[in-house]
């Protein structure tokens, strides 16, 4: 009995999951709202005449657990920086607006390949927006297939690194055929190529490059290691972007006479000549993850993109009911 004559009682707190999104990519934080089950809050984004942004969240957000969604990506009317500018405004907002813990959820993370100095007087931006993150309020990330694992080490505090690996998996299980051998585009990738081939029962090869000295987005195929004569190759990347690399690795390939090169990578962003050189490449089939979005400006007949929102969801999930997001990956979202 307390001193006032109520019985003492032990309040529980109810946890509350909020999931909100920037402007970059409302479809895909849509889909993560469905398989979690729970309504987008409203954020209510303006862009001032000046081009200051500002938002308003439609709910309380106080002692909340709030995540909150932004590809890092431009489009027709807006930079890559205003997607990062805009998810720092909105994890500002709701640190001040009291939320317990506010996670910033980055399916394609911005300025991943800015990750260390290859020369002189160069930034490491890759570890200047993980401050930035931090800085806004941000206790916690969540990111997929990053270009350099070593950048969950530049943000202080959890990073959780997802995989697009069992999406690209399952599909490519369903629909490939015949003599399959993974093939990594460069020696940088030799460690995703050999978890695809383990998953997927074949053997591994790799193509040799090296990047024109002072040239940017120009690469030279030099060789290729492996058996790929007469066999459907399956080359596996993080991202395309000016589809540079993967085109040069496609005609190597062809050239050590490939029946047939498919391409499967998570990030599909499509860069300056990206889409005329997939449409111009040797590539039969290219598959995407919908990590970013892709304009109807980019979809061409080569291309299937794959949900990654299941993954995004599940990891959402652990991080709320402070359960492991590594077991979801079997330990091989480390790397």
């Amino acid at each position: 009995m307390t001193t006032s004559g109520r019985v003492g009682m032990e309040l529980v707190p109810k946890k509350k999951l909020h999931l909100l999104t920037g402007r970059t990519h409302p479809a895909l934080a849509r889909d993560i709202a469905g398989h979690l089950g729970v309504e987008l809050g409203e954020t209510n984004l303006i862009d001032f005449a000046n081009s200051e942004m500002r938002c308003h969240f439609g709910e309380s957000v106080r002692g909340g657990d709030v995540f909150i969604v932004q590809t890092h990506c431009g489009s027709a009317t807006r930079s890559v920086n205003d997607a990062i500018q805009e998810q720092l405004i909105m994890i500002d907002a709701a640190k001040r607006a009291s939320a317990k813990r506010v996670t910033a959820v980055c399916p394609y993370y911005g300025y991943s390949r800015q990750d260390r100095k290859s020369q002189g007087r160069e930034p490491i931006t890759a570890k200047l927006v993980a401050d930035q993150l931090r800085a806004a309020g941000a206790n916690r990330v969540v990111s997929v297939d990053l270009h350099s694992g070593q950048i969950q080490g530049f943000f202080d505090g959890p990073f959780d690194h997802l995989t697009a690996m069992p999406v690209l998996v399952e599909h490519l299980r369903a629909n490939l055929g015949g003599d399959v051998v993974v093939v990594s585009p460069d020696p940088g990738r030799l460690r995703v190529a050999e978890r695809f081939s383990r998953h997927l029962g074949t053997d591994m090869a790799s193509v040799y490059k090296r990047r024109r000295r002072g040239e940017i987005n120009q690469v030279e195929a030099l060789g290729v290691m492996g058996e790929v004569a007469g066999r459907l190759c399956v080359l596996v990347d993080d991202m395309i972007d000016t589809a540079a690399t993967i085109g040069a690795a496609a005609e190597q390939l062809k050239a050590q006479g490939a029946a047939e090169v498919w391409a499967a990578a998570t990030h599909a962003v499509f860069s300056g000549p990206a889409v005329d050189r997939l449409k111009n490449s040797v590539i039969d089939r290219i598959l995407v993850t919908d990590t970013l979005p892709l304009p109807d400006d980019k979809q061409i007949d080569k291309v299937e993109v794959l949900p990654i929102a299941r993954i995004i969801a599940d990891a959402i999930d652990a991080v709320f009911e402070d359960t492991s997001v590594s077991e979801i990956f079997g330990g091989e979202n480390q790397s």
